[in-house]
């Protein structure tokens, strides 16, 4: 079984721009619940599906498989929920870890997060200086929400 460990925080800045360059994902969900979702995602010319378990902390169990990508382009324009999840994902490596920013556009365009995966929940990790609060708790954050309740729609 896959585990996943992840935090999440907000970005201070635009100065991890100048890190990385950004690739195009492309995701939607077949099935959201408290339980379980189901993620189709292109990244580039390449198609996944994920299945995620329910989140405990910083962790949930995740499972993820290629699939043809021009499976996962009809099941995205034709099977998952609208809005779709737009965003360029830069991968910038700081002091032995690779985060991982995601600069949202369409309906959740403004909001920018950056995440990284860890071995244990109490690893010890150093932050960049353009990473600012973190958010890993709110699931508000959860892309899967993001879904159903955009960055648009926020107060």
């Amino acid at each position: 079984m896959g585990i996943e460990i992840e935090r999440k925080f907000l970005l201070v800045g635009e100065a991890w721009k100048k890190l990385a360059q950004g690739v195009r994902y492309r995701q939607g969900y077949l099935s959201t619940s408290k339980e379980s979702t189901v993620r189709v995602r292109t990244i580039e010319n390449t198609g996944y599906l994920t299945v995620k378990g329910k989140s405990t902390g910083a962790t949930r169990s995740e499972f993820e498989y290629e699939i043809p990508v021009e499976d996962a382009n009809a099941m995205l324009d034709q099977l998952c929920a609208k809005p779709l999840i737009e965003k360029n994902r830069y991968k910038i490596d700081y002091q032995g870890f690779t985060w991982e920013v995601d600069e949202f556009f369409g309906e959740n365009q403004g909001l920018v997060v950056a995440e990284v995966e860890l071995e244990s929940e109490d690893q010890f990790y150093a932050k960049p200086e353009w990473v600012g609060a973190e958010v890993t708790q709110d699931q508000r954050y959860f892309n899967s929400n993001l879904a159903r309740n955009p960055y648009c729609s926020w107060e």
